[in-house]
């Protein structure tokens, strides 16, 4: 039996957006389970200004709730943690990394990329996340294409196809996660838009705030007409990001 639930695991408050959450991807195959994101963490909950830091925690208006955490959902639906094996991880920004320490015995898939990024000392990220030293798998540019993209096939051993799609821009290693999951084609392109307005309204205020945030913010715009292009070539496959709560409402589990 394979299922997917789609799980909020942030909430923030914001002066644009006074509800913004964390969709994160839980794909059940049997017995074993694997995210895509983790959200905030449990430990974030828990110690927020100690794991996260007070200034940053009142920057970004995070609010907390154990019951939000990935690990305490996976309870809530009858499932064990601990059959967690692996995370694959957009981007290695502190509210999508925050929970990797609740599941610390599965392998992160990342793109080199985006963990060259951090361990050259980029600023925007926290080092806390993975203060465990998790077991990590890097993967480099690939020839392979999914519907166009570039597509890095993440190794998991489960069935499902998966692939980090690089979305370059937010991050310069930010990548979103193509799946295949019961005959549908799946395609989370968390931090690449804040809020999928951004695809029609190119004045809308967050705009700005995603500019601010991106590493490369050339490389950011060019990714949004790419996934702009993509919506309309391919209204078949299911699109969306990781902050937007009315994407979130439409398929939420």
């Amino acid at each position: 039996m394979t299922r997917l639930y789609h799980l909020n695991c942030v909430r923030i408050v914001s002066p644009i957006n006074d509800n913004v959450g964390g969709h994160c991807l839980l794909l059940q195959e049997d017995d074993k389970l694997l995210l895509i994101d983790t959200g905030i963490g449990l430990l974030d909950t828990l110690n927020p200004a100690e794991r996260i830091g007070q200034a940053l925690v009142d920057l970004v208006g995070y609010r907390f709730a154990e019951a939000q955490t990935a690990v305490r959902q996976l309870v809530q639906l009858g499932l064990d943690p601990s059959q967690v094996t692996d995370c694959i991880i957009s981007h290695l920004d502190n509210d999508h990394i925050g929970g990797l320490v609740d599941f610390p015995q599965a392998i992160v898939h990342v793109s080199q990329e985006e963990l060259d990024n951090f361990t050259a000392g980029n600023p925007r990220y926290l080092k806390t996340p993975l203060s465990h030293h998790p077991p990590m798998q890097v993967y480099s540019k690939s020839d392979f294409t999914w519907f166009g993209l570039e597509a890095r096939k993440v190794q998991t051993g489960a069935q499902t196809d998966i692939f980090l799609i690089p979305l370059f821009g937010h991050t310069l290693g930010h990548c979103g996660v193509a799946l295949h999951v019961n005959d549908t084609w799946w395609f989370y392109i968390a931090d690449a838009y804040y809020m999928r307005i951004e695809l029609e309204d190119t004045h809308h205020p967050v705009n700005e705030l995603a500019a601010m945030r991106a590493d490369d913010n050339t490389a950011r715009l060019a990714t949004l007409e790419q996934i702009r292009n993509f919506v309309t070539a391919h209204p078949e496959i299911k699109v969306f990001g990781y902050h937007d709560m009315e994407e979130f409402r439409l398929y939420e589990s």
